[in-house]
């Protein structure tokens, strides 16, 4: 009875997501519409293509966040390791170190942050909100003191270049955000791992009885996450041109809110990688139409941050109809 859990809050998922994917898709178009009404330059070509690039990076990051909140953990030290990763692909590059073994080191570091994560959190028993607002911290001060607070710069053409390069006429940064929500897709639904994300996150004894090696899924989670800090950091840096101190800082929120928003549930065993996709978009209109018609840019971030508390509770109310926990 207990083994049956998981795979009816797997179910409740895959047939609720696609209303909510294209409830996201609706907001989505009304946004388009209205700031494309009130603004003369919002559909123009060019800034069409700054909002792809913007929304990439953190995009990427809430790739790796679904996967933590599915696990019903959570995620604060995806800002830092953004950070930590354009750091020491800076300083590779600055090295004269080759870009493919610059990017690789920056990878592997990082992925050794989340696995640092899982640990406390498997092996430490340490809270996820706890275990990572620590790294959180001492990464970006591994930052401020390998830097000295200092960007990192003279980084090669080439590298640069990335960031403003296009494929078919699509900013290469929105095809790599584009072919790793596919490749994550394909994980969450097509793989034993991604099942056992899902069934850890809806009933943590019902999964450890049914044999699921929850050492390997924990540790997955957040190594999976901390890899797609480290790609975004690496792309956030060619944007930039350089490697800040700062960079990545506040990416935690608006990760976990394009996840929330596009239908994952904080209490685990739901999400959507395709509602955190629409779900980035959404929060990236909502900052870039804004800005367009003038608004306060801290009144945007009131109402992104009302989005993410309606979005909670609705999911809240759902599960008590429901009779879920």
């Amino acid at each position: 009875m207990n083994n049956a859990a998981p795979t009816r809050g797997r179910m409740r998922l895959y047939i609720g997501s696609g209303k909510t994917e294209l409830f996201l898709l609706l907001v989505l178009g009304l946004l388009f519409l209205t700031f494309g009404y009130f603004s003369d330059v919002f559909f123009t070509v060019f800034n069409l293509m700054n909002l792809l690039r913007q929304t990439a990076i953190y995009g990427i990051v809430a790739i790796g966040m679904v996967f933590v909140i599915i696990s019903s953990g959570i995620d604060l030290s995806v800002g830092s390791v953004v950070g930590f990763s354009g750091m020491i692909t800076a300083m590779a590059l600055v090295a004269g170190l080759p870009f493919f073994v610059a990017i690789l080191l920056a990878i592997v570091l990082s992925a050794g942050i989340g696995l640092i994560n899982g640990i406390l959190v498997y092996d430490g028993k340490v809270p996820p909100f706890i275990a990572t607002l620590g790294a959180m911290a001492v990464v970006r001060a591994v930052i401020m003191l390998v830097t000295n607070a200092r960007m990192i710069s003279g980084l090669p053409r080439a590298f640069i270049d990335i960031s403003q390069a296009t494929l078919f006429g699509v900013p290469l940064l929105a095809v790599a955000w584009i072919v790793l929500t596919i490749i994550a897709y394909f994980v969450i639904r097509k793989t034993v791992f991604g099942r056992s994300v899902f069934a850890y996150g809806s009933n943590k004894e019902a999964a450890r009885l049914s044999g699921i090696n929850v050492r390997r899924t924990i540790y997955g989670v957040y190594i999976y996450s901390a890899v797609m800090c480290a790609i975004a950091g690496i792309l956030l840096t060619s944007r930039l041109s350089s490697a800040t101190p700062t960079a990545g800082s506040g990416y935690e929120l608006d990760a976990i809110a394009a996840a929330v928003v596009g239908g994952a549930s904080l209490s685990g065993g739901e999400g959507s990688i395709l509602g955190a996709f629409l779900g980035a978009i959404i929060m990236s209109t909502l900052r870039q139409g804004g800005t367009l018609l003038g608004l306060n840019a801290f009144v945007m971030e009131i109402i992104i941050g009302a989005l993410i508390v309606v979005a909670v509770l609705l999911d809240q109310l759902r599960r008590k109809q429901g009779g879920t926990k």
